[in-house]
């Protein structure tokens, strides 16, 4: 049954909010209160007659009125509005704001695994080194819309631009190696970044870009993939869009895990690392952006310098909608007015269910004698 949206939904004066029934079908059972009540009203009641009755009389032991039938009507009456699930929305206000769109693209390559770093005394692998600098931006940064691209062998988009901070960053939590096939697909990972920054609105007269960002995060040299490195620098070049590069971990034989031992100890093996620094560079200068160590003291502030004196772009924030649930302050009041109601039935039943006093059984049994 649909109910008018009158009854789904009731701007209150005086405040900010709306409140609204989730399940406004329930509040159609409301008709059948009134209903009830005239039904009870009309009820014929049988009488049975019985001989000597007087002498079984003895006081009721609770008082009736019509109080018990009132608590059981208004209680019932507040279940039905329970069920129907009141809430309270606030209102929905439209905020601009100002910021930039910032695309993360992080190398996920086996070699990320290489453990070339340390942290509080404990070797750590470039992976776990460069979180944090991802967690920087998207910490920090709670006005720019933010998205993730990884690659590998190929690149896919972990996350379109969003203003959902918290969400982002539970998926960079989640970041491991291995979910790609192996491989460093410099050109593809940027060529897809800049692909989730073709936004309608958001170019100048001249087709380029307002406002936009890559920071490219990775520790080798490109060898897979469709697009070149230069190629996709060319695109960012054409659309204004600078490239931010960081490069991870350090030159030369580096320890990899590759297993554990039956002791249950990590195996490891020294493999070559080789990072094409030179092609980061180029790309970074060509495109109007900084290449980055990702071991530097002040990597993070540098980059945030850089992108800051950019002109910003205005877009619409992204708006929140509380809702409250009210149903505990129907159900509840609904529950103890139909306890109190059953109260003087349930002590009525007791009463009834206590034997006769022994005097009183004799007198009667002396009667019929």
């Amino acid at each position: 049954m649909t109910l008018p949206p009158l009854l789904a939904s009731l701007p209150i004066p005086g405040t900010n909010g709306l409140y609204v029934a989730d399940s406004p079908e329930w509040l159609a059972a409301l008709v059948l209160v009134p209903v009830m009540l005239w039904l009870r009203q009309r009820r014929r009641t049988q009488v049975l007659v019985v001989p000597f009755a007087a002498a079984w009389h003895r006081p009721s032991v609770a008082t009736f009125s019509r109080w018990p039938s009132l608590l059981a009507t208004l209680g019932t009456v507040l279940l039905i509005v329970a069920l129907a699930r009141p809430q309270r929305i606030d209102d929905r206000h439209e905020v601009r704001a100002e910021g930039y769109d910032l695309i993360l693209a992080v190398d996920i390559s086996t070699s990320m695994l290489s453990e070339d770093y340390q942290r509080k005394g404990e070797r750590i692998n470039r992976l776990q080194a460069i979180k944090p600098v991802l967690q920087a931006f998207v910490e920090r940064r709670p006005n720019d819309r933010i998205g993730v691209v990884v690659f590998s062998g190929r690149a896919y988009t972990l996350a379109p631009l969003t203003l959902d901070h918290d969400w982002l960053g539970r998926q960079l939590e989640r970041l491991k190696v291995g979910v790609i096939e192996d491989g460093t697909a410099i050109g593809d990972g940027l060529g897809v970044a800049l692909s989730r920054l073709q936004q309608a609105g958001r170019d100048d007269s001249a087709g380029r870009r307002l406002g936009a960002f890559v920071i490219l995060l990775t520790d080798g040299a490109n060898n897979r993939g469709a697009l070149n490195p230069l190629q996709a620098a060319d695109i960012a070049t054409s659309r204004r869009i600078p490239v931010y590069t960081i490069g991870a971990g350090k030159e030369g034989w580096v320890p990899v895990p590759v297993g554990r031992r039956a002791d249950g100890s990590v195996a490891y093996q020294a493999q070559f690392s080789q990072l094409d620094e030179g092609l980061l560079r180029t790309i970074a200068t060509q495109t109007g952006g900084a290449f980055f160590r990702a071991d530097d003291v002040g990597t993070i502030e540098e980059a945030f310098r850089s992108i800051d004196r950019a002109q910003k772009i205005e877009y619409e924030a992204k708006s929140r909608l509380l809702t409250t649930e009210l149903f505990p302050f129907a159900a509840l009041p609904g529950l103890a007015c139909l306890l109190v109601a059953a109260l003087p039935l349930a002590a009525s039943a007791r009463g009834r269910r206590e034997p006769a006093p022994a005097a009183q059984r004799i007198h009667l049994t002396d009667t019929h004698a």
